[in-house]
């Protein structure tokens, strides 16, 4: 004779001296039903020391939510005990499908988890039948829980950058292990305040800040300002696509001020000066040839870029380096070209950071990377409802955590 209660309860991993007492199957509300006991005189161990053996002192029903039974919910009852140990008092019993304060069970959290690295959590709602706010407390206790046994005692190279949480609106500085391209910690703000609430966090996985001996970042006031004071052993290398990035910024405003004196000339070629020669379309490089022979502002403007971007690509050494970019400064100051000029003098005012570049050899490619990691998994989401949800995900998918396991089942 077939014995249903035998089958669940080896597939769910019940043991004695819990039992299944009954099934309720409930087809009009698609939920199945599933009640658990313990034996007379059973005996369980305390759920704060470990201790076995405690005696019962009196019980409660609980209920969790598991995986579903087929496209029906499926929930376990459990008249619950609460045990009396001698050394910790009276403590309701954690059984071994579940964990403290949860109304899920284990499994169930594991699916979320599993889901949540792939999908939006509000589908993972929509498709499990629940709450997403409930989903989100799943998340953010296994990852908060890993990310407090976070180990950060090797980390010594690490590059800071800075996301949006939403288009236009405020935002969260990400600290990345530059070595293992490992997320390292998530702050709310881009200011100084993001580096010390990073060295104060460093304190709880077995670190310290004097660990760190260099750091990669663009040129923000605030971060400068905050890795002198709470990263004092750090060398500052400032990212060489950052520092070209405003090369390109001031090259745009020469083409922005020549065109509006050559309009027709100049029309539609804002991008032909961002990319480099060996990146240009057939199209492209047939118009640059062609505008080559205009004695154009923009194009020795181009000429510059091109050439302080051959100093990092060809430069080994830092003195060649440091001999090569005073040489380009002294070509952009007699240029006649105002945005290069101020290009220039901000490219004096940060050497030490520049040409740090030449010795550390970081750039912002990990950080980069993270970044674009980032964006897509706010896309996936079609946004956050608050920033803790957001910091949650990165963690989960951009940090190297050990979350463990789930238990096996254990008497």
């Amino acid at each position: 004779m077939f014995d249903q209660t035998a089958l669940f309860g080896a597939a769910l991993g019940i043991e004695e001296p819990i039992y299944i007492r009954a099934i309720r199957f409930d087809k009009e509300a698609g939920e199945l039903h599933i009640y658990l006991d313990f034996r007379a005189e059973a005996r369980f161990r305390c759920s704060v020391c470990g201790a076995e053996g405690q005696p019962v002192y009196d019980t409660q029903d609980k209920t969790w939510r598991h995986l579903n039974f087929f496209q029906y919910k499926c929930y376990l009852h459990f008249r619950t005990p609460r045990t009396n140990c001698p050394e910790c008092g009276v403590h309701l019993y954690t059984p071994q499908w579940g964990r403290k304060n949860s109304g899920f069970t284990m499994l169930f959290e594991l699916l979320v988890l599993t889901l949540a690295r792939s999908m939006p959590v509000s589908e993972i709602a929509e498709l499990v039948g629940e709450h997403d706010t409930l989903l989100w407390r799943i998340i953010r206790h296994y990852v908060l829980d890993a990310y407090t046994r976070k180990d950060m005692s090797g980390v010594t190279k690490v590059g800071i950058d800075e996301t949006s949480t939403r288009k236009g609106h405020n935002y969260i500085s990400v600290f990345v292990d530059m070595e293992k391209n490992d997320v390292l910690y998530c702050a709310e703000g881009k200011d100084s305040g993001t580096i010390k609430a990073f060295a104060d966090e460093m304190s709880l996985h077995s670190a310290k800040p004097d660990q760190i001996t260099d750091v990669s970042m663009d040129m923000s006031p605030a971060f400068l300002s905050g890795a002198a004071a709470y990263l004092p052993k750090a060398a500052v290398t400032y990212d060489k696509f950052h520092v070209v990035k405003i090369l390109n910024e001031a090259l745009d405003k020469v083409r922005q001020s020549e065109q509006k004196k050559n309009p027709l000339l100049l029309k539609r070629t804002r991008y032909l000066w961002l990319k480099n020669p060996g990146n240009l379309t057939a199209k492209q490089q047939e118009q640059l040839k062609t505008l080559s022979k205009e004695n154009l502002r923009t194009m020795k403007a181009y000429q510059m870029k091109l050439t302080f971007q051959d100093i990092y690509r060809g430069t080994p050494d830092i003195r060649v380096a440091r001999a090569a970019i005073k040489k380009w400064l002294s070509w952009a100051v007699r240029s006649r070209l105002e945005p290069m000029k101020a290009f220039a003098r901000m490219l004096k005012s940060h050497m030490d950071g520049v040409l740090r570049y030449f010795k550390s050899g970081l750039t912002a490619g990990a950080s980069e990377g993270m970044n674009s990691r980032i964006q897509y998994i706010k896309r996936r989401a079609r946004g956050f409802r608050n920033i803790r949800n957001f910091i949650a995900m990165i963690y989960l998918d951009c940090s190297a955590l050990n979350i463990p396991a789930f238990p096996t089942h254990t008497k």
